[in-house]
């Protein structure tokens, strides 16, 4: 058997590298021992991915991108289908937390500045699968043809009606006619199911291999290529990720899948968060929502969006918000890269940048009134603030000295 199996890999091996690519991202890619809880959100984020992927495929199956029909076909799938119910619910309750994770792991790269040199394009494409995500939820939210799933849509799509001069021909095009409808529906669905998935796995795909080039970061900041040994030219303070993080990565797979289940099983709709009430109706043009609001990973920026009075500026002060994100290692002008060795300012900046986030998270699901907006404002000139002040805190912070050795 061990015979068979041998020249069966040796013939592989001859036409596709098989064992080269398990020893580069596997095998032989030496990862820094000390990593901790929050290094598990990366391989989440993949786990996810491609759970996400498998279920859509089973739904996709039984769906109908029919505004005549999309609704009942999705209620179809909950009461009729065999296990119709769990696969819908682990799609819609993954969605939520594919964002989770991501926005974990990105807080952790802000944590430990992972976007630092020689990160910076690793960061970037992180960024660009952070927006294909958020498109890709985006075109899903409308597949359900539900109340909130039609109006958010429609608040959305209108968004780019605020652009001056090709807003309106811009509208129509993404909606592909000039109201919401069957064309909206279809082109959605196709968008939604084929080219962002597509793009998702591929930015995956390119994310990983960045990843094991420039090497992974580690809680103390510090280039574990530095310090190899001298014969064999391992690194001295790496450990190889397989069999070591492969097993720990299971741990926090398994501890995932339990959370994971029990909202499944016990709270698929979060109360509204997950599932809003209002996409349990049939969508209807003739009727809108008394409060309309996007999906809670959404709720940030869309209440950034409502800080600003003027609807077009608003938009720059929403888009803003994201692509300040691309410039992140170019505004840290820090000495050091993890929050272990910075000083008591960019702690504290961090800190309020986090209470912003959450704030504005808060105000953007609630009906807007004068006193929640003057609160959105104050929250939004705190998270740009956090970024465009960065060159001048970062700069001036008293950090301390950083070991060569990484720490346990």
């Amino acid at each position: 058997m061990n015979k068979m199996l041998t020249a069966s890999l040796e013939w592989v091996d001859t036409r596709f590298p098989l064992t080269k690519m398990w020893n580069e991202h596997l095998a032989q890619y030496y990862a820094p021992k000390n990593f901790n809880v929050w290094y598990y959100f990366g391989s989440l984020a993949l786990m996810v991915l491609v759970l996400q992927m498998i279920t859509g495929i089973f739904l996709a199956v039984n769906y109908k991108p029919d505004a005549g029909l999309a609704f009942a076909s999705v209620e179809y799938i909950m009461r009729d289908v065999d296990y119709g119910w769990l696969i819908r619910y682990m799609h819609s309750t993954g969605a939520s937390f594919f964002f989770l994770v991501v926005y974990l792991h990105m807080f952790r790269a802000l944590m430990y500045g992972s976007y630092r040199k020689p990160r910076e394009l690793l960061w970037i494409i992180g960024m660009f699968i952070y927006m294909c995500l958020m498109a890709e939820s985006f075109l899903g939210y409308l597949l359900p043809w539900g109340q909130m799933s039609f109006w958010g849509a429609q608040v959305i799509i209108s968004l780019f009606g605020a652009i001056p001069y090709i807003g309106e021909d811009l509208a129509v095009w993404v909606r592909g006619d000039y109201v919401i409808g069957d064309a909206t529906l279809n082109r959605f669905f196709v968008y939604h199911v084929v080219l962002v998935p597509l793009l998702l796995l591929a930015l995956a795909v390119v994310h990983i291999i960045a990843l094991h080039e420039v090497g992974s970061n580690n809680p103390d900041g510090i280039e574990i290529k530095k310090n190899k040994d001298p014969k064999t030219g391992i690194p001295l303070d790496g450990i190889p990720f397989h069999p070591y993080y492969t097993v720990k990565d299971i741990v926090g797979v398994t501890v995932f899948a339990i959370i994971f289940c029990a909202v499944i099983f016990y709270a698929p709709e979060m109360g509204g968060y997950f599932l809003e009430q209002n996409n349990f109706f049939p969508a209807d043009p003739m009727k809108t929502p008394q409060h309309i609001e996007p999906s809670w990973y959404f709720t940030p920026f869309y209440a950034i969006l409502r800080a600003v009075p003027d609807k077009f500026l608003g938009v720059i002060a929403m888009g803003g918000s994201i692509v300040v994100l691309f410039f992140l290692p170019w505004l840290d002008r820090s000495p050091v890269k993890s929050i272990r060795y910075k000083g008591w300012i960019f702690k504290l900046a961090l800190g309020l940048f986090v209470v912003s986030f959450f704030g504005l998270a808060y105000l953007g699901m609630q009906p807007p009134t004068p006193t929640k907006t003057l609160f959105a404002q104050i929250f939004s000139v705190i998270y740009f603030a956090f970024f465009l002040l960065m060159p001048w805190y970062s700069k001036i912070d008293k950090t301390k000295p950083v070991p060569e050795r990484v720490t346990d």
